[in-house]
């Protein structure tokens, strides 16, 4: 069983920032890929961003790429997202999740199928 817990939301200005975390438990973390995605209220699930287990390749969405950054730290088996440049679009439920093979396809890392656990989100609600 893995356990993920999501922190870090609130209420920010347009233009201003945020980082979220995400803390895992009960799987060993660098073994796998990490996903962020949203979910905006009546919208489906959006990918945001993704890390690979590896080398810590990146992967972004692209209506976040240059504005939110993502990193690890498997140490402390968390992985973090560093949102600047926050939007009213960016107003979303945010969600982490962990991979888990088989991959299918070049982009699996943007699927959300690709993800076996997720954390129960946390709100970021950027005001204009």
């Amino acid at each position: 069983q893995v356990h993920l817990v999501e922190s870090g939301g609130g209420l920010v200005q347009a233009g201003g920032s945020l980082r979220l975390s995400c803390a895992a438990s009960g799987r060993t973390f660098s073994d796998y890929a990490m996903g962020w995605f949203r979910q905006a209220a009546g919208n489906k699930r959006e990918f945001v961003v993704a890390i690979m287990r590896s080398d810590s390749t990146t992967y972004y969405g692209d209506s976040v790429k240059g504005r939110f950054s993502i990193s690890r730290d498997n140490a402390k088996n968390t992985v973090y997202l560093q949102m600047n440049s926050l939007k009213p679009e960016d107003t979303a439920v945010y969600y982490c999740a962990t991979a888990r093979p088989p991959f299918y396809g070049s982009k699996w890392y943007s699927v959300a199928g690709s993800y076996d656990y997720w954390g129960q989100g946390t709100q970021v609600t950027v005001s204009s």
